[in-house]
């Protein structure tokens, strides 16, 4: 699944964790933007983890999930070039 993560996190140490676990899963694009490729055991893992960080009154974190036919459909305009991530073996 594919999935877009945001985030609003107030305190600077666990904003920090939060970035920190998300990069293990995920491409960093915005401040507080991942996009994740991630196997339904990925992210019971992933929600587990940040579960485990954030404090729920005062953090939020949102996932959306994009088709196949919907990832397609993102544009973007600046920034970086996107990094491929792809591994090849001769």
């Amino acid at each position: 699944m594919y999935v877009v993560v945001s985030y609003d996190i107030p305190e600077d140490k666990r904003r920090t964790k939060i970035h920190s676990i998300l990069k293990s899963y995920g491409q960093w694009m915005q401040y507080s933007v991942f996009e994740c490729s991630l196997t339904d055991t990925q992210y019971a893992k992933l929600r587990s983890r940040l579960n485990k960080v954030i404090k729920p009154d005062q953090d939020s974190i949102r996932f959306y999930f994009l088709c196949g036919c919907c990832q397609g459909k993102v544009e973007r305009i600046g920034g970086e070039a996107l990094r491929d991530n792809s591994i090849f073996f001769v």
